[in-house]
């Protein structure tokens, strides 16, 4: 019994000297004074040095131009203003006229002269022309419209005739139809009035009539 209990507390003694750590305090204290070295050296940091600037380059120059001063440049400037205007130099005074306004008076149409206003040929040969060049409207024929268009207008001096107007017309396009002959008609004889050709006003009725009615 003696024996195993030597023996236990052998493995015992044994087993504790292999589990038991020794510390060292040099070394610790050491350890200690290297971080503190090593912090120390850290946050001393030198500061950056910069180098200074370049020197400015020798190839530019800059050329100072000497200002005279307000004074004599005053005294530099010599203006004369005394200038004798003569007769020559006087500008006359140019005075522009309105142009006259002529007032063109209308010339006179005459509705009765001394001598009245003539178809080239007579009437007859006027009515004959008319008869010819004229087209009764359809319209005016299917609706059985008959009657006479009077149509107003002017002899001018030269004999043309201008200023158609229908004075009284019977529509269904007779009314057209008769300005448009009129318009084609030749010339007249213009009339007269002391022997001197005027304009004169005229009114011709012009018949439409379907054939084979009473």
């Amino acid at each position: 019994m003696f024996f195993g209990i030597g023996l236990s507390i052998s493995l015992l003694l044994v087993v504790t000297a292999f589990e038991w750590k020794f510390y060292d305090d040099g070394n610790v204290a050491n350890l200690d004074t290297d971080i503190n070295a090593m912090f120390d050296e850290i946050l001393d940091i030198p500061p950056t040095e910069q180098p200074p600037p370049p020197p400015p380059s020798q190839n530019k120059f800059v050329e100072l131009v000497e200002v005279p001063d307000v004074e004599e440049i005053e005294e530099d400037i010599d203006i004369s203003l005394d200038i004798e205007v003569t007769e020559e130099m006087v500008i006359e005074q140019v005075e522009i006229e309105a142009p006259e306004i002529v007032e063109e008076e209308a010339e006179e149409i005459f509705t009765v002269v001394e001598n009245q206003p003539q178809p080239v040929g007579g009437y007859e040969t006027f009515y004959k022309y008319i008869y010819e060049e004229i087209k009764y409207p359809t319209f005016a024929l299917r609706s059985n419209v008959e009657g006479r268009v009077f149509v107003q207008f002017v002899v001018e001096k030269d004999g043309r005739l201008t200023d158609f107007v229908v004075a009284r017309g019977i529509g269904a396009g007779c009314d057209e139809e008769a300005l448009r002959v009129l318009r084609g008609a030749p010339s007249w004889q213009p009339g007269k009035q002391r022997g001197k050709p005027v304009r004169v006003r005229m009114i011709l009725p012009i018949t439409f009539k379907i054939a084979g009615q009473n």
